[in-house]
């Protein structure tokens, strides 16, 4: 990480972080005053969101179904990673050992789409910056489906999420998605329990 100068704020961005077993620790040993930004979404949606990403690079992969259940629609296979990353309370018991609770921030992904800037102005609060991004800032890019930031002054376009984001979901059947909403409820509700937060996708 760059050295960090008295009133400025050093941030870094990797969705691995939250998932990687050893990260809380190498992290806590460089810094243990860090403080921690997670964006969580619904664990059913973010599965079958990874699942088109992943079927983008590599066509012929077999269905979101074969994937997700052991032997057709046995158990949940949650050494998929697609899987198993959704298990958000398992991932921050693991972050807990090493961090209090304080230095967390949860961010709804869902509201970061329907209301990107109550989101960002939590960010600006937990990190104790004035509130300079709102809504004047963003527009909603149709084609996308997600909002994007409208052009910064002296540049020459505006800044929207890459091309691996906004690609349609494919569609998975309805017996998936419940035997997936109903898997995660337990996890979901613990992680609720946990952070003192409801997000709502029971």
């Amino acid at each position: 990480m760059p050295r960090t100068l008295d009133g400025q704020i050093t941030m870094e961005k990797t969705p691995s972080y939250f998932v990687t077993l050893e990260a809380p620790r190498r992290i806590h040993s460089m810094s243990p005053d860090t403080k921690l930004i997670v964006v969580v979404r619904n664990p059913v949606t973010r599965a079958i969101s990874d699942y088109a990403q992943t079927l983008s690079k590599t066509p012929g992969l077999p269905s979101f179904r074969a994937l997700a259940f052991r032997h057709g629609l046995g158990p949940v296979d949650t050494a998929w990673s697609a899987v198993r990353i959704g298990l958000y309370a398992q991932h921050l018991d693991n972050w807990l050992r090493y961090f209090p609770l304080s230095h967390f921030l949860f961010v709804s992904g869902e509201r970061l789409v329907s209301d990107p800037a109550g989101e960002v102005g939590r960010v600006q609060d937990f990190l104790g910056l004035k509130r300079v991004v709102t809504d004047k800032h963003f527009y909603f890019n149709a084609t996308k489906g997600f909002p994007c930031l409208k052009k910064a002054q002296g540049s020459s376009r505006p800044r929207c999420l890459g091309k691996s984001k906004g690609r349609p979901h494919p569609r998975v059947p309805e017996a998936v998605v419940q035997r997936l909403r109903d898997f995660y409820q337990p996890f979901n509700r613990k992680f609720y329990q946990m952070i003192g937060q409801d997000f709502g996708w029971d």
